[in-house]
């Protein structure tokens, strides 16, 4: 069910970016991830697109600024996961530095569901008493809601970046670059991101008023820390204009220029902030983040982002590293009990899993469902029991197949089968009648077939091909750690032929090895694998340097490997 493949790369391209200064393998391995200019590798934030290039960012900038003079209250109404918890602390720091009168809600994800939904107005007016709403990271899809708060006299300022259904919610100012006849270039901005660009557009407009000037305006790139949490927490495709808004959020962090609450939670993650990157921005302190929304309630989140008290920051940086830690019982119980449940699955049978089981937690399955996906490699979509027999589904894909389309062509198919549904093409969410999921699971699974080549449901490892001797170094890892990789612009993995020279079971769960190439030998370890490999081997493999006792050595990650 596994391929190693490598990467075509474009010699002219690569040659050209060479004769640039590009480093020679850095050449190569941008132009395999489509980078076809110099330019496209600035970093710097005057290569960042204009604000003005998104539909409505203007009248939301004036609308705002009017309601800023006119005193009015507003209320953010967040989304519960790493991409809405920074969307709103990035939203509530911003519009307070320039003047605004700003409170948050968050829905508890249990009892409210997923965005601006009419209980959640009336929740919010009469809790906060807004006279605005902004919604960050969810409201396209919020039509009832935003007709609710329109007949309760709250106007809605939208910015979302999810995709929109046919009808638009009355809203009365939408920002969002994949809303119809939006132009902008960048469709692959979080909704941390929106927000950012509502945030630039609002201080021009301001300048423009004369009550900034470029002296006294707010220094918006101070939010730029959350802009890159956000952005590699939400899993968006690293596009030139996301990597700009990352590698600033991470030059930020490695300075120590952070916001309290990130550097408590890299140090709970024991990981150094002075070496800050996106892997440990989607692997160590999103979790942590995400975990509150996933168990508890995503303002304990908010709070740690928002405090500047370093002393509050790490108490709740702690609090949620313990719930993080529960998340993970909970969420291995789960696994287990997914892996009882497709004890007869046949993948070479099945295009898609379908998985539900009542003592499943809501705020856990999205990750089950991630992990059957990458296990089984297929799309995969797990439910949890809901309120008054309802089940929550949440689902993740492979590429080639678009989750939320594929929902969207059900409910056409069966429109009393789903009662809402909403995301990406990766991710997307759902909720059925429990007594409809085999139903559902059947028609998921005819739509994967329909969909779904033989070759598409293979998984394959693609490769940036063998790297020269001279690179396995440490000095060429700095080199590589230094870029901005992630979804969409994937970190290298090198391949190559090799002799096992050595190899033995770690802790009963990995495969330590020591590889040979041109009488060069190298450690090597795959994680989560235990079966031998033969003596000449084809391995995938990323580059790590391994400190061990104050010496730091080359040491190849194997993502696959196979018979040579």
């Amino acid at each position: 069910m596994t391929r190693i493949a490598t990467r075509p790369t474009p010699f002219r391209v690569s040659e050209m970016l060479r004769q640039g200064g590009v480093h020679p393998v850095l050449a190569r391995l941008f132009a395999a991830r489509g980078l076809t200019s110099i330019q496209e590798l600035s970093s710097e934030l005057n290569a960042l697109i204009a604000p003005s290039g998104l539909l409505h960012i203007d009248a939301a900038a004036r609308f705002l600024a009017d309601a800023i003079a006119a005193k009015k209250k507003f209320v953010i109404v967040a989304d519960y996961d790493c991409d809405g918890a920074t969307a709103c602390a990035v939203a509530l720091r911003g519009l307070r530095a320039m003047g605004a009168q700003v409170d948050y809600i968050v829905p508890n994800r249990f009892e409210y569901g997923y965005g601006l939904t009419p209980e959640i107005v009336a929740l919010t007016q009469k809790e906060k008493s807004p006279d605005i709403i902004i919604t960050v990271d969810n409201g396209i899809a919020s039509i009832d809601g935003v007709a609710e708060a329109n007949r309760r006299g709250i106007e809605v300022v939208v910015t979302d970046h999810h995709l929109p259904s046919d009808t638009l919610p009355a809203a009365r100012v939408i920002v969002n670059p994949n809303q119809p006849a939006c132009g902008f270039p960048s469709k692959h901005l979080a909704g941390v991101g929106v927000m950012f660009y509502v945030l630039l557009a609002l201080r021009a407009e301001m300048r423009q008023r004369g009550i900034f000037d470029i002296q006294t305006q707010p220094k918006l790139d101070s939010l730029l820390d959350l802009v890159a949490l956000g952005t590699v927490a939400d899993v968006v495709k690293l596009d030139t204009n996301n990597r700009i808004l990352v590698a600033q959020g991470l030059k930020r962090m490695r300075s120590g220029h952070m916001h309290a609450g990130i550097a408590a939670l890299f140090r709970v993650a024991g990981r150094e902030a002075r070496r800050a990157s996106p892997f440990d921005l989607g692997f160590a302190v999103g979790p942590r983040l995400n975990a509150a929304g996933r168990l508890e309630d995503m303002s304990l989140g908010i709070e740690c982002l928002t405090t500047d008290d370093e002393g509050r920051a790490w108490a709740i940086a702690q609090q949620l590293n313990e719930i993080n830690l529960k998340r993970r019982e909970i969420e291995a119980d789960m696994q287990d009990t997914a892996l009882l449940h497709l004890d007869d699955f046949q993948p070479q049978e099945s295009s898609t899993i379908s998985v539900f089981d009542a003592s499943w937690h809501q705020g856990v399955i999205g990750i089950v469902a991630s992990r059957l996906k990458e296990k089984f490699y297929r799309p995969t979509i797990t439910f949890a029991p809901g309120a008054d027999g309802w089940i929550k589904g949440s689902g993740r894909s492979i590429p080639g197949f678009h989750l939320r389309d594929a929902l969207d062509l059900v409910s056409k198919h069966a429109p009393t089968l789903i009662d809402k549904f909403g995301g990406h093409a990766m991710a997307a969410g759902l909720t059925i009648r429990a007594e409809a999921f085999d139903a559902f699971a059947a028609a998921f699974e005819k739509i994967g077939r329909d969909w779904l080549s033989k070759n598409q449901l293979e998984r394959v490892i693609e490769t940036d091909g063998p790297l020269e001797d001279a690179f396995y170094t440490t000095q060429f890892i700095e080199l590589i750690d230094a870029q901005v990789w992630g979804q969409g612009f994937a970190p290298p993995v090198f391949c190559d032929e090799f002799r096992v020279m050595n190899q033995r079971v770690l802790k009963e769960r990995h495969l330590k090895l020591q590889l040979e190439k041109n009488g060069l030998r190298y450690d090597a370890i795959w994680f989560g694998h235990t079966d031998s490999l033969p003596d000449m081997t084809r391995v995938a493999f990323r580059l790590d340097a391994n400190e061990y006792n104050g010496v730091t050595r080359v040491q190849l990650l194997v993502e696959h490997a196979e018979p040579a």
